[in-house]
């Protein structure tokens, strides 16, 4: 039997990790590291978070570069691919996690919104992409891809039209590379979660949809399984895919949820 005991899965693992402030970008790095990644490059906006999230990871032995960038800008992705080579001699796992959930309907949404969600959603993952995969080409040697999507990808709600629609086009984006990378053994999958307590999620009920304290409470009250779903356990699910242990595993769009795609109520 080859699968490795869960602690040994990453020992070889090279990872980069956009999101990697908070939320589930951090989770899975906090994974990675806890399955004997030992370097790791994290990247986000805000130079703060980075560093807090990075004294934690150090905290298990690895060694953790930080890249505060805006993945809006194609010279930013390049600039980060290119740090994150230097400072793990080389990168054979990509995570990107960072995205903007900013509403936006059919009827309201402006070209600027429209243009800032895509630039983020789609945009930064298919050019971080681009140079892992090159990167990976060059030195003849696999790699592994997760990008984290939405169950929204499936159709969304009315006020997300923008974002669903960016999570879309990042899964057609997921499959495709999948297809044409894999007899280079580069296997690029993805992880559709749905409703999920994240620090940003805090966030954006209470920017959008005027939530005060106890939103959470309720929101899980109200759940069939009495949660939302958690970082950390989409963490554990993600270690594996990006693991050799998912094996043959590519073109994958894996729903996290309780709510089952194609039923009601």
């Amino acid at each position: 039997m080859s699968v490795r005991p869960a602690g040994q899965r990453h020992t070889d693992t090279r990872a980069l990790v956009t999101g990697g402030g908070q939320g589930i970008g951090l989770a899975i790095a906090e994974a990675l590291a806890a399955e004997g990644c030992r370097r790791l490059t994290i990247v986000g906006r805000d130079r703060g978070k980075l560093d807090r999230a990075a004294e934690g990871l150090r905290a298990t032995g690895a060694s953790v570069a930080t890249v505060a960038a805006d993945i809006s800008i194609v010279a930013e992705c390049e600039r980060v691919i290119a740090e994150a080579i230097a400072a793990m001699d080389g990168v054979n796992v990509l995570v990107n996690a960072a995205a903007t959930t900013e509403r936006g309907s059919i009827e309201n949404t402006t070209e600027e919104v429209f243009n800032r969600i895509y630039a983020i959603n789609v945009k930064g993952p298919f050019f971080l992409m681009q140079g892992v995969v090159r990167h990976a080409l060059e030195k003849g040697t696999p790699a592994s891809i997760l990008n984290i999507l939405s169950t929204s990808a499936h159709g969304g709600q009315p006020f997300l039209t923008t974002y669903s629609s960016s999570k879309g086009a990042l899964a057609v984006v997921t499959r495709n590379v999948a297809h044409a990378y894999r007899r280079n053994r580069i296997r690029c999958n993805a992880i559709l979660p749905g409703w999920t307590d994240t620090p940003g999620e805090d966030a954006v009920q209470r920017q959008w949809h005027g939530a005060t304290d106890g939103w959470l409470e309720k929101a899980e009250a109200n759940q069939p399984m009495g949660q939302l779903g958690k970082p950390d356990q989409i963490a554990l699910l993600a270690a594996y895919v990006l693991s050799p242990d998912a094996g043959i595993m590519t073109g994958a769009l894996i729903d996290y949820d309780q709510h089952i795609l194609g039923t009601a109520g």
